[in-house]
């Protein structure tokens, strides 16, 4: 929410997704971790640190064909980096 005044948070049945005209990131909680799901093609990302996974053509919930896990709150910068990549993409 903090990227931009202009993105919206959605909740649905079992995600949040924040968007802005369409979903640029949805966050699935799971038991001890966060499943983010990132809505970019795998080859377009750029990460540094190896925290994403390619699940083209894997049926998840959320959208997009890249995600990754947090753990824990030290993971945030790292998260928010490949977050904020989706973001810059949707307001080209």
């Amino acid at each position: 929410m903090n990227l931009s005044p202009a993105v919206k948070k959605e909740y649905k049945k079992f995600y949040v997704a924040y968007k802005l005209d369409t979903n640029f990131v949805d966050i699935i909680f799971q038991k001890q971790r966060l499943r983010i799901s990132i809505n970019m093609k795998f080859p377009d990302i750029i990460d540094h640190n190896g925290i994403c996974r390619d699940i083209t053509g894997i049926g998840r919930w959320g959208n997009g064909d890249v995600e990754l896990f947090m753990e824990h709150k030290d993971e945030l910068d790292q998260v928010m980096e490949i977050v904020k990549q989706s973001f810059d993409a949707q307001g080209e």
